[in-house]
């Protein structure tokens, strides 16, 4: 079985589920937060948008060391301005995927602080790890959705607010 059409099918399943959550995005709540140890709701969001970028990071690079500074956190202000940049990084996950090998896919990649491995993946676990890191953050959304009167859509199966798909 081959894995990037896989990869392909879920990161554009994912696309669409997170799609749906950032057409709902607040205006006025980009600092709102349930607990002083929360992010808030903007840079949550911006997370969950830039992870969609990170196969294009993972295909040309060996790590990521964040002691180097190989990683900066994007600052977005409103919800043009999330949507625009999903939709950028999105792009480039397709494009990253459309010239991608299966054979490319079990190259190495890490993260790591200076010296210390982090956290070691194939390149294929990597993009894994970024698929489960989009429902992880997207799902922490759905909770700051929900405390907020905003509707949560569905994600796997129908939500409370959403009933049909």
């Amino acid at each position: 079985m081959e894995s990037l059409p896989n990869l392909r099918k879920e990161f554009d399943e994912e696309y669409e589920t997170t799609k749906k959550f950032f057409d709902l995005y607040p205006e006025g709540k980009n600092d709102y937060r349930p607990h002083e140890k929360s992010m808030k709701m903007m840079p949550l969001a911006t997370h969950v948008a830039e992870i969609f970028g990170w196969p294009e990071t993972i295909m040309k690079t060996d790590k990521l060391d964040f002691a180097a500074g190989d990683y900066k956190p994007t600052i977005l202000n409103s919800k043009a301005e999330l949507q625009q940049k999903f939709e950028e990084d999105y792009q480039k996950t397709k494009d990253t995927l459309e010239h991608t090998s299966e054979q490319d896919l079990s190259g190495r990649w890490s993260m790591n602080m200076g010296e210390k491995v982090i956290a070691e993946y194939t390149k294929y676990s990597a993009m894994r790890h970024a698929l489960n890191q989009i429902t992880h953050h997207r799902a922490q959304l759905g909770v700051y959705y929900r405390l907020n009167d905003i509707p949560v859509p569905g994600s796997y199966g129908p939500s409370a607010d959403e009933q049909s798909f």
